[in-house]
């Protein structure tokens, strides 16, 4: 493990602190993402989608760049490794505990959107199953909307 560089300890910095506001618009998207789920609003999470992608290619762009430099270091990307480099720099390490408790909320969030994404399923297939077994059924209405009777038909087995 070689000793950082100002200009290595400064890059660690800038990422921890853009990591900390991509994380903070990451929790805001699935923030988002909960109440469209649970107002069943399709075209609103599908235009989030596109977002909440981007904003997650972000963040895994600034966790690559410091696993990178950390690595370049001889360090290991862990929290102890950050906490070693930035131990004279308390306001970076007050961002860095931020930016852990954000990645705990994306996480909790995350899991709870995908039980609602389960739930809704789950909902759906039960209302598809039921269209389907309605559609196993004669037609109770003609295409005038009049009332067709059921059984008129030939009795099976008979000539």
């Amino acid at each position: 493990m070689q000793t950082p560089a100002p200009a290595e300890i400064q890059r660690i910095a800038l990422l921890i602190e853009a990591e900390a506001i991509q994380l903070r618009e990451f929790v805001d998207h699935l923030q988002r993402e909960e109440t469209l789920l649970v107002s069943g609003d399709t075209e609103g999470l599908l235009a989030l989608t596109t977002a909440k992608t981007e904003r997650y290619r972000q963040l895994q762009r600034l966790h690559d760049d410091r696993a990178l430099l950390l690595g370049r270091l001889g360090l290991p990307n862990k929290d102890a490794s950050i906490r070693h480099v930035c131990a004279q720099l308390p306001r970076v390490l007050k961002r860095w505990d931020e930016v852990i408790e954000l990645a705990r909320q994306a996480r909790t969030r995350n899991e709870l959107n995908g039980k609602l994404i389960n739930e809704r399923m789950q909902h759906n297939q039960a209302a598809l199953s039921v269209l389907l077994s309605a559609a196993n059924h004669p037609q109770l209405y003609d295409a005038d909307g009049q009332s067709r009777p059921t059984g008129g038909g030939r009795i099976l087995g008979s000539a």
